[in-house]
């Protein structure tokens, strides 16, 4: 087994997350023409002071695409923080909305992103509704505590209660796709392993009478082969006949049965690395892997360790499995002689087989010697590391 060190075997990786949360944090940048009349406002001096609103407006629609990547892009930040945030966003855009209001039009629609930004960041829909409710409440008092024009604030009200409904929907249609597709893959998983107990019940119903007809035969066999000869060559041809028999039939039985799960080939790595001599090392999560990692990090783990101990001549071994919200990664490192790693058809045929789960094989040579083999796959690409 060997590579140039730092070499990459597989298709490039998707990257779909965090495209994915980029590209609908940087829609929600599209709702900035909304603040073009308070901007021109700004630019014309027509607020005083103008340097405090220029900043605090830069500061608001700052504040407004960070609140909204928290939950967009899966970033982790405590609740208490990112509720802290969304209330120092509400009262920036209720002081502004506040303190320009009377003069140019344009600044009651700060409200307007205030609500969107709740319905966004607030989880339970009673919370949601009730902050939207109460931005449109806040365009109508500060519409009227500066005399502003009816139609102009009835209609700042009006596209604020919309914009956020429209957003506390599309909020919640997302978490629960997101929902829908976590409990698909416990399905899946759940699937998977009835599917297993299944067989191997039918493997145990279709080999239980016919090894013990085999054991019961080779009795008669032994007892019969000391006086008669012949007869016991005619058992001996019936348990040959068993025995095709069964074979056939296992074989047919397991066709399409080969993948096992990745608990199974780690228990598997572990006994057989030992009796090689080499002291193993297993870091993995608590978490479950993801039903497409059980999958091919058990086909990675037979082919590393398969590769450890034929070729490494290494004296210990470490297995790291990591699974997030983003990705699922196994790595199997060891101590060997590693040098310049020539990839052969295991290494191509798992890395086609990780680029069908949309994830990636890595393999590259340490300085202190030995080899890291990393695979990756990205959480619920919906591929398929089967085959």
């Amino acid at each position: 087994m060997s590579t140039m060190p730092g070499a990459t075997i597989a298709a490039p990786a998707t990257g779909r997350r965090h495209r994915r949360g980029f590209l609908l944090v940087a829609s929600h940048t599209l709702w900035f023409w909304l603040l073009l009349p308070p901007s021109t406002a700004i630019a014309h001096g027509q607020v005083r002071p103008t340097a405090v609103a220029a900043a605090g407006l830069v500061t608001f629609a700052l504040l407004y695409l960070a609140l909204v990547a928290v939950p967009v892009a899966d970033l982790v930040v405590p609740p208490v923080l990112s509720h802290l945030g969304l209330l120092v966003f509400a009262a920036l855009g209720v002081g502004l909305a506040g303190a320009y209001a009377g003069g140019p039009e344009g600044w009651l629609i700060l409200l307007t992103y205030v609500a969107t930004a709740g319905a966004v960041g607030l989880v339970r829909p009673v919370q949601g509704f009730a902050w939207v409710g109460g931005s449109a409440a806040a365009v109508l008092m500060i519409g009227a505590a500066h005399r502003v024009p009816v139609g102009d604030t009835a209609a700042s009200a009006l596209i604020t209660v919309l914009a956020g409904a429209m957003t506390l929907a599309f909020t919640r249609t997302a978490r629960l796709v997101a929902e829908l597709r976590r409990t698909q893959q416990e399905l899946a998983r759940t699937a998977v392993e009835q599917e297993r107990l299944r067989f191997a019940r039918d493997l145990h119903d279709l080999l239980g009478h016919t090894l013990s007809l085999v054991v019961v035969k080779a009795e008669v066999v032994r007892r019969l082969a000391p006086t008669d000869p012949g007869r016991a060559a005619a058992e001996a041809r019936d348990i040959e006949r068993i025995g095709r028999t069964a074979l056939a039939e296992v074989r047919e039985a397991v066709t399409g049965y080969r993948d096992r799960s990745f608990g199974r080939e780690l228990d598997g790595a572990r006994t057989a690395l030992a009796d090689g001599g080499i002291t193993v090392t297993v870091r993995q999560p608590g978490r479950p892997l993801p039903v497409e990692a059980d999958d091919a990090f058990g086909w990675v783990l037979r082919e590393g360790v398969t590769n450890v101990l034929r070729h490494s001549r290494a004296s210990r071994c470490e297995i790291e499995v990591r699974a997030d919200v983003e990705e699922s990664v196994l790595t199997i490192g060891d101590d060997g002689v590693g040098g310049r790693v020539e990839p052969g058809n295991g290494l191509r045929g798992l890395a086609e087989r990780l680029a069908r789960a949309g994830g990636e094989l890595h393999v590259t040579s340490a300085r202190g010697g030995g080899v890291r083999l990393t695979a990756r796959i990205p959480t619920g690409t919906g591929g398929s590391a089967r085959g």
